[in-house]
């Protein structure tokens, strides 16, 4: 049964409730009839009430026998002797416990105790992320282990040194090499920020105000340096003061890693052209390391984008690739060229590329006529490269249309310089373009794992809140990589529901599981495979 609305010729609306039979409505009764919005609500909402009393719902039934249906499950509890104290969630331990235990850190601590904590810290940042006090209450509550505030940051405290951060490294690092077949062909290497909720940084520590990636101003911050491959399983990661240059990174963090690891090869760098500057392109050709990363087309030499202007690009995906010397300057082969530059075309880029030229010529040029006054410095745009000032004693710009034509015949036009000559031009876009997965490593981190912002204050506690997030990305990363052929319709959230409800029951100290519904038994086979 449903309610209609059905308009009446004289404009007013009968309030009725409709019946379907064999396909066919059928009239059940009229409640009324109204010729106002009032008098339209109170007839519906009468309707709805009898509604209820023609065809109650299952609920309106279990409430009317609350008293008979209380009585049953009395009875039934009563005979099985079954409480929620003795059901169990074990889906942390049946997923993501053994995807800890086959990362094959069990000689990180002398103590199993240890052990078993700092895998339920890691397990717990992923299921429950947070305060990792809840992990106190949790424990207690969920699997009758007890354990203390005191005892989790004394832990913390412990936790951190660079021995032990090295072991999961390196266990992180083998159990990827395993991945990759043996073989780490090309590595991608980006920093980012991460906040404090205080305010007060640190006179000789870690927390410093820096140029915050979070838009976090005059917020104490640290830096977060992170190794990834190609699908964004992670290698290796530092941690720098937060007001420390990232372009600085590179250098000690290549060094450390080839260290750490004792790689006797050097694999290929990828990386965001702001952290490529000079000093470490320098550092990286000296070196003998091959890299990657986007070029600026537009602040070529003019006579590279005149000839990049004149190539005929007709569709998306179309390729070209230009040879440089060590002076940057154009060469027509290969030969002596020291880099090479792949350029790729999209219609999309091209639009996007105009609309943004137009909006910021548009603020711009009202900026000029509301204060005449202005100087280049005043104007914070990378566009204003696109004025010049008239030629007369007062400080006036003029928009120069020659040099956006240029710029105009470059839109759509992306990038990549190497100084690789084996690649392709589609492995090397590849490559580049795969540096989105150590974004995507930094977002999960930051959001499904909630690895900021962080309210620890001691350094060492800090050092191992990064630790523990580090290896729960490790896990949860390949977690993510193993249930993708799935194709689940769920969020991650949904999904990390769906494995804390794998449950057993406890009957004389014996854990018996629960049988799997569908979707968490080809979660855990897929882990599990």
């Amino acid at each position: 049964m449903f309610i209609r609305e059905k308009k009446n010729k004289s404009g007013s609306i009968s309030i009725q409730i409709i019946k379907k039979v064999k396909g066919k409505s059928k009239l059940v009764e009229t409640i009324g009839c109204a010729r106002n919005e009032v008098e339209k609500k109170i007839l519906l909402s009468k309707a709805q009430q009898r509604l209820k009393e023609l065809e109650p719902s299952l609920f309106d039934f279990a409430k009317n026998n609350e008293k008979k249906n209380e009585e049953v499950l009395n009875k039934k509890v009563s005979f099985l002797n079954i409480s929620n104290g003795n059901i169990y969630p074990i889906g942390d331990e049946l997923i993501f416990g053994r995807m800890f235990d086959r990362l094959n850190c069990k000689n990180l601590f002398a103590d199993k105790e240890k052990l078993e904590l700092f895998k339920s810290l890691v397990i717990s940042r992923i299921l429950y992320p947070g305060s990792k006090l809840y992990l106190k209450d949790y424990l207690f509550y969920f699997k009758k282990k007890k354990i203390s505030e005191d005892s989790i940051y004394r832990f913390l405290d412990l936790l951190f040194s660079d021995e032990i951060k090295e072991k999961i490294e390196k266990c992180i690092y083998e159990d990827t090499l395993r991945k990759l077949d043996g073989k780490l062909a090309v590595s991608f290497y980006d920093v980012t920020t991460l906040h404090f909720e205080s305010e007060s940084e640190d006179e000789e520590d870690l927390r410093q105000i820096g140029f915050s990636k979070e838009g976090k101003l005059n917020r104490p911050q640290i830096q977060l340096g992170l190794f990834t491959t190609t699908k964004g399983y992670p290698l290796s990661y530092e941690v720098y003061e937060g007001n420390k240059f990232e372009g600085h990174t590179l250098k000690e963090v290549l060094e450390l890693f080839q260290t750490k690891f004792n790689i006797n090869y050097k694999p290929i760098v990828v990386a965001d052209r702001g952290m490529l500057n000079k000093d470490n392109l320098s550092y990286l050709e000296n070196n003998n390391y091959q890299y990657i990363i986007g070029a600026k087309i537009k602040t070529l030499s003019n006579k590279i984008k005149e000839y990049i202007s004149n190539l005929d690009f007709y569709s998306d995906n179309q390729t070209y690739e230009i040879y440089l010397d060590k002076n940057n300057k154009l060469l027509k082969t290969p030969k002596n060229a020291k880099y090479r530059i792949i350029l790729s075309y999209s219609i999309q880029r091209q639009k996007k590329d105009r609309y943004l030229r137009d909006k910021a010529l548009k603020r711009l040029k009202s900026k000029i006529d509301n204060n005449p006054n202005l100087t280049k410095t005043d104007l914070k745009s990378p566009y204003k490269k696109y004025l010049d000032m008239n030629d007369n004693c007062n400080i006036q710009f003029k928009i120069n249309k020659e040099k956006i034509k240029l710029d105009e015949k470059l839109d759509g036009i992306k990038g990549y310089l190497t100084n690789n000559f084996n690649l392709s031009h589609n492995e090397i876009i590849e490559h580049y373009t795969n540096l989105y997965f150590i974004e995507q490593a930094f977002r999960i981190s930051k959001t499904d794992l909630r690895i900021r912002p962080i309210y620890h204050r001691l350094e060492n506690r800090i050092k191992a809140h990064i630790l523990i997030a580090f290896v729960a990305y490790a896990i949860y990363k390949e977690f993510t990589i193993k249930i993708k052929p799935l194709n689940l319709k769920y969020s991650q959230k949904i999904i990390r529901d769906i494995i804390k409800h794998i449950l057993a029951i406890k009957i004389y100290n014996t854990l018996y599981p629960f049988q799997m519904d569908s979707i968490q038994q080809l979660i855990y086979d897929a882990v599990n495979s």
